[in-house]
């Protein structure tokens, strides 16, 4: 019989769970969050916007299909959405030990091993989901019996710092030159450019791109708080004031509305899941999106030459925004979702379509 090193999860109210390892052995603290994809698990634990979290599968049993082959088509990883592990840690209820799909390449808990990032299971997740939609997305750590460790809060500090690109990277040749400020963008992101004629350059997130030759500038998800990227914001000014088109992507919703003089917030639960709906603000027509982000963009302080564009349907947070007369749009939600879903990736067509006016 395998045998599995036994490890607990703690949450700052005191609440504990018992489990048993089957990532690295190594203690950690973070923010604990819930995700309720039934597949897509590579993706998710790539995803940079998970930076300095614990996440929680809803969906049972993980690890069955095992991890795909590291293949990069354009310069980017192709069944990633970085070039490594951004979670802080993995929780779920059961952990499929054998493996079993054309494209794997290693198990899951290889993975973790390799990336040092523990995976506990045989946690009751139901009960742990329950805890968090009550009382919010809250700190915690998965800790070992030689190891005990204190509580982390991670949005204390500057993860988009962590998260984002080092140095400025080119992909493509396509027809349309597109800056994409790298707050923790998904690959993902990337291939849609590409995929629409673009040249994608790529910079860090505090990277004055002012001596570049660009027809748009796209701003990219990320993890953490909003306001402590201010010389982000300041670059997205100046784009504005240059009437250059824009579009953003999650965190890339939140800077430019405080780029536009807006004001954002931190959200009691956050959205982390891939059943969203949204409305399309001023029609009836509603889109199921994925999302991953703890802040918000607060309506209410936006500056009377803006306007909404989407609003969740649950809680009627801000889904988006747009420049009523200028060619600036961002949406709080992923239109690149991958493992999907993909409804509203037609507005990478119409940052495309803006740019094309743009330049004519």
């Amino acid at each position: 019989m395998l045998k599995v090193k036994q490890a607990k999860l703690t949450l700052e109210d005191g609440t504990v769970f018992e489990g048993k390892s089957f990532g690295s052995e190594t203690s950690v603290a973070g923010e604990v969050v819930f995700y309720t994809a039934m597949t897509g698990y590579p993706e998710s634990l790539t995803d940079p916007s998970y930076t300095g979290q614990i996440l929680v599968s809803t969906y049972p049993m993980i690890g069955n299909y095992g991890v795909p082959f590291n293949k990069k088509e354009n310069g980017i990883h192709k069944y990633y959405e970085s070039d490594k592990l951004h979670i802080t840690g993995l929780i779920v209820s059961d952990y499929s030990f054998e493996f079993s799909h054309w494209n794997a390449e290693k198990s899951l808990s290889d993975w973790l091993k390799e990336s040092e990032v523990p995976g506990i299971f045989d946690i009751d997740t139901r009960a742990l989901t329950k805890i968090l939609r009550v009382k919010g997305s809250m700190l915690g750590k998965i800790e070992f019996e030689e190891e005990t460790i204190d509580f982390y809060d991670p949005n204390k500090e500057n993860l988009v710092a962590v998260a984002s690109c080092k140095e400025k990277e080119v992909y493509g040749d396509g027809e349309h030159k597109v800056v994409l400020i790298d707050c923790g963008v998904k690959n993902n992101i990337i291939r849609c450019l590409l995929n629409r004629n673009a040249t994608v350059i790529r910079v860090p997130w505090d990277y004055d791109f002012s001596n570049e030759e660009y027809d748009g500038v796209f701003i990219s998800n990320g993890p953490g708080d909003p306001a402590m990227c201010d010389i982000t914001t300041k670059h997205v000014k100046s784009v504005i004031d240059e009437e250059k088109p824009i579009m953003g992507i999650c965190l890339g919703n939140q800077l430019l509305a405080r780029a536009a003089g807006a004001e954002t917030y931190k959200l009691k639960f956050g959205h982390r899941s891939h059943n969203q709906p949204v409305l399309l603000n001023g029609t009836n027509k509603c889109y199921i999106t994925s999302q991953n982000h703890g802040f918000a963009v607060e309506t209410g302080t936006l500056h009377e030459d803006w306007e909404p564009m989407f609003t969740n349907v649950n809680d009627e947070t801000n889904e988006g925004i747009r420049h009523k007369t200028k060619p600036f749009f961002s949406t709080q939600f992923h239109p690149e979702a991958s493992s999907g879903p993909t409804d509203t990736e037609f507005l990478f067509d119409d940052f495309i379509k803006s740019i094309e006016e743009y330049k004519k």
